[in-house]
């Protein structure tokens, strides 16, 4: 059947890096992206970890859909190795998924050097080390005339929880980040945008009681639930497809319309 529209919502054949990819969310766009056929850099804390969810989809997508690459994000030249590798293994960089992440206790009233390493730590993780990681992999989308890069940050970056100082700081630089980063790139036909979490099933959150979660949902969440971390990753996964080729700059949330509730 003839098609009636004309842009392309294929991303087989594309390649992916997704950071923070061994669980939660980056697992779920992980997963997603191997699913509609693009290879997969998994890249997270651990070999056990990464290499579980590389096994994950290589059982169900065969070998050689999915990489994976143990490091720490904030070690930039492990970041460089891997995108290195990456390239040399299947020649083009198509999406980068910056989802890593901590969330630690940064209250303006703990002691200085707590407060200090979970600032630095903070910082480090969540904002420093996406433009770090965008800024290898942009001159291959360059040379391409294409590229997708998607920043998670989050809700904290709109409404903010006590004593987490620095999360809220960093998140709210991702979007800012993001904003700057689509200026500049979209000649390139690159396109940068950020999406907003709100409360999801991830492991961020599991120690939080379930009846804890129940409540808060019913009392802030519209939709009445915490989000799964699919429900993320479809939006995520939305503002890397080629047809979105007009979306740039742009803050998405997914929060049930948490953030849009008066009361």
């Amino acid at each position: 059947m003839t098609r009636l529209t004309s842009l392309d919502r294929s991303v087989v054949g594309r390649v992916s890096i997704v950071t923070g990819a061994a669980s939660g969310m980056g697992r779920a766009t992980a997963h997603l992206f191997a699913d509609e056929g693009a290879k997969v850099a998994v890249v997270d804390l651990g070999s056990d970890r990464v290499e579980a969810v590389v096994s994950e989809i290589e059982r169900t997508h065969g070998s050689g859909r999915a990489r994976g690459f143990a490091l720490d994000v904030t070690d930039r030249g492990a970041l460089a190795s891997m995108v290195d590798s990456v390239l040399a293994d299947w020649g083009r960089i198509d999406c980068l998924v910056n989802n890593a992440g901590v969330s630690m206790v940064s209250s303006l009233l703990q002691d200085d050097d707590s407060f200090g390493e979970a600032w630095r730590r903070t910082l480090d993780v969540n904002l420093s080390a996406y433009v770090h990681l965008a800024r290898l992999v942009v001159p291959v989308m360059k040379e391409s005339g294409f590229g997708r890069i998607v920043n998670v940050a989050s809700t904290e970056s709109i409404v903010a929880t006590g004593g987490l100082a620095a999360y809220s700081a960093s998140k709210a630089g991702v979007t800012g980040l993001t904003r700057s980063m689509a200026v500049e790139l979209g000649r390139f036909g690159i396109t940068v945008n950020c999406v907003c979490p709100g409360p999801i099933n991830t492991g961020m959150t599991s120690g939080i009681p379930g009846e804890a979660k129940d409540v808060y949902a019913k009392r802030k969440v519209p939709l009445r639930r915490y989000g799964e971390p699919e429900e993320v990753a479809q939006m995520t996964f939305g503002l890397c497809l080629p047809a979105a080729s007009f979306t740039n700059g742009a803050t998405l949330v997914v929060d049930g319309g948490m953030t849009i509730r008066h009361t």
